[in-house]
């Protein structure tokens, strides 16, 4: 089986939006707005300032994406990459679709000067932090806070 990583296209927007709402589901319980998922995964095709998406394909085939997002560092005087939105098809699980895709992310930060990778996961789920650990990602000793904003909508 071959894996190769590419550039998302915005034809690919519909199956990265049901990928994304199933991540959402798997990994959160959580039933996504899906006109609101749709209009905001377009935001990164409309605006490349905002990030880009990757697909990986399993012997021609669709079988996983994540997103990047960057991060200003005034300590490093460079750009974080986050990896997000990261999902592999149940049926491509734990065939190297994710590694594909972080070498991937890891070749094209380096060639653009990036500082570093970062990503987060639920604190439940050790199978993907084990991933990462094998991919050479440390845990960090920050924790993450959030307080969702009213957009006076």
């Amino acid at each position: 089986m071959t894996v190769t990583v590419r550039d998302a296209r915005r034809e690919d927007l519909p199956q990265l939006v049901q990928w994304n709402a199933a991540m959402a589901w798997e990994t959160e319980h959580k039933r996504l707005d899906m006109d609101v998922l749709t209009r905001g995964m377009a935001a990164v095709f409309d605006e490349p300032r905002r990030g880009f998406y990757l697909v990986a394909e399993l012997d021609g085939k669709p079988a996983g994406c994540l997103m990047v997002t960057y991060e200003w560092s005034d300590w490093r005087c460079g750009d974080f990459w986050w990896i997000q939105s990261v999902y592999v098809a149940e049926s491509a699980r734990r065939g190297g679709v994710f590694r594909a895709m972080y070498a991937d992310v890891a070749r094209r930060a380096r060639a653009a000067g990036a500082v570093g990778l970062r990503l987060y996961v639920e604190t439940e789920n050790e199978r993907a932090q084990a991933t990462y650990a094998g991919l050479g990602m440390e845990r960090c000793h920050y924790f993450m806070y959030e307080q969702a904003l009213d957009r006076g909508g």
